[in-house]
């Protein structure tokens, strides 16, 4: 499975939705809250082009986006082959 990376904070209604899928999907993910470390949004803002909203997610490097893009993937048919690897 790729490495996946979340970037969220609380509370995060659409942060906790996308967490809940990929516990979902089996995917284990590091997350960083970006609201408690500076250094981290900053890291975010700088892999997004400057996107401020959370959550930002990160799948073997690609940039999904956020909760709807990911869920807009998995209705597509789309997530568990970019979770396979």
């Amino acid at each position: 499975m790729p490495q996946i990376t979340v970037y969220s904070g609380t509370p995060c209604p659409f942060c906790e939705r996308a967490k809940m899928l990929l516990k979902k999907k089996g995917a284990a993910f590091d997350e960083y809250d970006v609201r408690a470390d500076s250094d981290k949004m900053a890291e975010m803002l700088a892999k997004t082009g400057g996107k401020r909203t959370i959550p930002q997610i990160f799948i073997g490097g690609k940039h999904i986006g956020g909760c709807d893009e990911l869920y807009a993937m998995e209705q597509a048919g789309k997530l568990d082959a970019l979770l396979a690897g």
